[in-house]
């Protein structure tokens, strides 16, 4: 596993985590990363993206919630997750993509190397 996921856990709704997702090197500096989720039963579902430059995209759900961030220092992507709802509640996944076109972002497809997952609870 390339991509190591962190900082999952049980919060109730209205408060933050923040995920952090480690990459190698040659893939940080190279390549766009993301972060999906997928809540049981339901499709993989985008959540935001961040490439070299910090452009972002966040998926309609999350936006003014959530934001992602990156420390090139550390090769590390961070998910500041803010106001959660129980509908949050998700196993959350990094990914890593190379040209990964703007129209794919959302695309779980587009990405080829992914993390194992963490899992968000929030309670309601």
């Amino acid at each position: 596993v390339q991509l190591q996921a962190s900082g999952g856990g049980l919060v109730q709704a209205g408060g933050s985590l923040r995920l952090s997702c480690a990459a190698p090197a040659h893939i940080f500096s190279t390549y766009a990363m993301a972060w999906f989720r997928q809540a049981p039963g339901k499709e993989r579902e985008f959540v935001a993206a961040i490439i070299w430059n910090s452009n972002t995209w966040y998926g309609d759900s999350v936006k003014d919630r959530f934001t992602i961030s990156r420390d090139n220092a550390k090769n590390t992507i961070y998910l500041h997750m803010n106001n959660l709802r129980p509908e949050d509640t998700a196993d959350y996944y990094c990914a890593a993509g190379q040209r990964v076109g703007i129209s794919a972002v959302r695309s779980p497809e587009a990405w080829t190397v992914w993390g194992q997952g963490t899992l968000v609870t929030v309670s309601s």
